[in-house]
């Protein structure tokens, strides 16, 4: 009820009632008439009873009542379906919300970026771009630099062990939307560049995104022992979050604060791989 009330009739496209309304909003009758369905019915929406809905019927009130995308989802799931995938606009790098940036950019000195769904890196902190390698304004795609990156190939002492876990996590993603012609694409390039991509891709193992152990050989530095967490954003499920965590060995930690000092970052002229 308190979500009709957000919304005034002029707002609905109602002409307003003036003096002889009591309660600001919408009534129950307009609510129903706007959606196209019968007054009691939304009435026992509304208090939760046991009755048959679809999910256009759904989108009809929360079109009238203005939900927002959480709301909405919200609203399908007290009707007992599965809520739709939040609607998100296409990912835009050059257009990345500031507040995306403080956050990989506070994880410093440990590397951190921002990928998308195709496992574009869009983002990254100048953490990542030390110990990893990604560089500005090129681009870096996490599954095809893996495979095919001979600087990146050089550095992890776990690469065959990760090359299975990430191809695996891939094919999971793939799956979720198989006639996605982006991930159509990015799969035919890491076929046509690497015949080990190929050789794992035919095993058909299925992962979800979650924590990798990388051990990585940095010029500078010496033994790197990182884990790598992929967080998922609800609000942007096109995007990624993926953040490198020190683990308590080959003092990982101080190595990495060294690296993003003054003086590490004189040392690296060069991006190097992890």
């Amino acid at each position: 009820m308190n979500r009709r009330a957000r919304v005034t009739p002029a707002e609905a496209g109602l002409p307003d009632g003036g003096a002889r309304r009591r309660t600001p909003g919408l009534r129950r009758e307009e609510v129903a008439v706007l959606a196209g369905v019968g007054a009691s019915w939304y009435q026992w929406l509304e208090q939760g009873r046991d009755i048959s809905v679809s999910p256009q019927v759904l989108d009809a009130v929360a079109r009238v009542l203005r939900l927002s995308d959480a709301e909405r989802r919200h609203l399908y799931l007290l009707a007992g379906l599965n809520p739709p995938a939040p609607e998100v606009a296409a990912p835009a790098p050059q257009d990345m919300c500031d507040g995306l940036r403080r956050l990989i950019d506070a994880w410093m000195p440990h590397p951190a970026y921002i990928m998308d769904k195709y496992y574009n890196a869009v983002l990254h902190s100048e953490a990542a771009a030390a110990v990893l390698g990604m560089r500005p304004g090129e681009r870096w795609n996490c599954l095809i630099e893996f495979f095919a990156n001979p600087m990146y190939r050089s550095r992890p002492r776990n690469w065959d062990a990760n090359a299975r876990t990430l191809v695996a996590q891939f094919r999971a993603a793939c799956s979720a939307s198989p006639d996605d012609e982006g991930f159509q694409a990015v799969l035919a390039e890491a076929k046509a560049s690497s015949p080990e991509f190929s050789t794992l891709w035919e095993l058909r193992d299925i992962e979800d995104a979650g924590q990798i152990r990388t051990e990585l050989d940095h010029p500078l530095v010496g033994l790197l022992c990182l884990e790598s967490t992929v967080l998922q954003m609800p609000v942007r499920p096109d995007l990624s979050i993926v953040l490198h965590t020190p683990l308590d060995e080959a003092d990982t930690a101080a190595k990495l604060e060294w690296l993003a000092s003054p003086e590490g970052r004189r040392g690296a002229m060069y991006p190097v791989a992890g």
